[in-house]
């Protein structure tokens, strides 16, 4: 008797009962390990990694604490067993700024590397450009940084197709409202400021949040007396500060992002008196000090996490995690990729699936204490679907300000850690 297999040499079966029996045992045994391994999916066989793709602004100022918190939050989950014994592999890719790279980027993720989801930029223009693809793709995204209202109105207008995009950071609306809510207790409660101008870079995502300013300025008390927008391009602000100083405004608000040192140096160099208070992303990164040599001294700006507030108690094991590890403190961006990593791992877990569509369905039901307060999202019939819920019992964002090239949390009262300082050029008091 003998047994061959296809492609091998004749097996030649011994003659005695008992050997043959032992040999035919052995054939019996090793059929059905191979049936049950054909039979079995390669992720149970080989617990594959959970993969998330980090496109973000690596060599800029805000984005660069991007990849390197998705990667701390990745190593520390994988350090604890993982998700279910699958491992996090964090495949970072640097979009040098622009939406067409980030475009490649998010298509080589989906296609190539086969990401479970991915985690965007701090750019809007950059995410309302890869928006479309997490539906053509069927690939969830969430932006650590992104801004602009409209990423989220689009979902509600496609919920359909657009239901992959959450967005991990606050609007512009809900960052306008914050500002405003610390300049009243700031500036005119406690310094009687009664008039502004709004200072914005011309981007997308400063379009809704000047719209917001110019609505909740007045309602603090102070009346704006110009609003300027500046483009992304201008190296010499002379002449814009020339222009406001000219109108005698206590303070300057300001939603500036790409445009950071220039203005923040020259605000210092000439000596601007007028105290600027808003969105300054750049200043958010504890780099920042050495990149203006000092300039940004007594600017105040608008965060939603700091290097020393306890905003929960998972904010300084973070920053002290990152600061040994990188060197640095994470901008605002780095605290939110962090509990992006955490919250997505977290959803694939209660999931028990990366499939997209149930991934979807599980971060809706997100209710995370991470760094930056409570992560629950808004519902599909809200005008911002997959938008962070603010307020006192989720995200309520801070105010810090620079002072002796430390970064020191203001407001709200609760969670404040210094007193309002300004430099000496700074004219504090009402002119109007």
């Amino acid at each position: 008797m003998t047994a061959k297999f296809e492609g091998e040499m004749p097996m030649r079966m011994p003659q005695s009962h008992a050997a043959r029996t032992r040999v035919l045992t052995l054939l019996a045994v090793s059929t059905t390990a191979l049936t049950l391994a054909l039979a079995t999916p390669s992720y149970a066989q080989s617990k594959s990694p959970i993969k998330i793709g980090v496109i973000a602004e690596a060599q800029a100022v805000a984005g660069s604490s991007i990849p390197l918190a998705a990667q701390l939050a990745a190593d520390e989950i994988n350090a604890k067993g993982g998700v279910n014994g699958q491992k996090i592999e964090i495949i970072s890719y640097d979009n040098h700024s622009s939406a067409a790279e980030s475009v490649r980027a998010f298509q080589r993720a989906a296609n190539v590397d086969h990401v479970n989801a991915v985690i965007a930029s701090y750019i809007s223009e950059v995410v309302l450009a890869l928006e479309p693809w997490t539906g053509r793709l069927k690939t969830v995204m969430v932006t650590p940084g992104a801004a602009s209202d409209v990423i989220t109105q689009n979902i509600a207008k496609d919920y359909d197709h657009l239901k992959y995009t959450f967005h991990g950071y606050l609007t512009s609306t809900s960052l306008a409202d914050s500002v405003c809510a610390a300049a009243k207790e700031l500036l005119v409660s406690n310094l009687h400021m009664k008039s502004a101008v709004v200072m914005s870079e011309d981007a997308a995502w400063t379009t809704p949040l000047d719209a917001e300013y110019l609505k909740c300025l007045p309602e603090v008390g102070l009346k704006v007396l110009d609003h300027i927008r500046v483009s992304p391009d201008t190296t010499d602000f002379t002449p814009i500060f020339n222009k406001i100083e000219g109108e005698k405004p206590d303070v300057m608000i300001t939603g500036i992002s790409h445009v950071g040192v220039q203005p923040t140096v020259q605000w210092k160099q000439q000596e601007v008196p007028i105290a600027m208070l808003g969105i300054s992303s750049q200043a958010s990164n504890s780099s920042f000090w050495a990149d203006t040599n000092g300039a940004v001294e007594g600017v105040l700006y608008q965060a939603v996490s700091g290097p020393d507030v306890a905003v929960t108690p998972k904010t300084l094991p973070f920053v002290q995690a990152f600061k040994q590890r990188f060197g640095n403190f994470p901008s605002y961006c780095g605290y939110t990729a962090y509990d992006e990593v955490y919250y997505i791992a977290d959803a694939i877990k209660r999931a028990g699936s990366t499939d997209p569509d149930k991934l979807v369905d599980a971060l809706e039901k997100t209710d995370y204490v991470g760094t930056i307060g409570r992560v629950q999202f808004k519902g599909k019939d809200s005008p911002n679907p997959h938008a962070l819920k603010v307020g006192s019992d989720a995200i309520t964002g801070l105010m810090l300000q620079w002072q002796n090239g430390k970064q020191v949390n203001l407001w709200p009262a609760n969670v404040a850690n210094g007193k309002l300082k300004f430099p000496k050029f700074i004219k504090v008091g009402s002119s109007n």
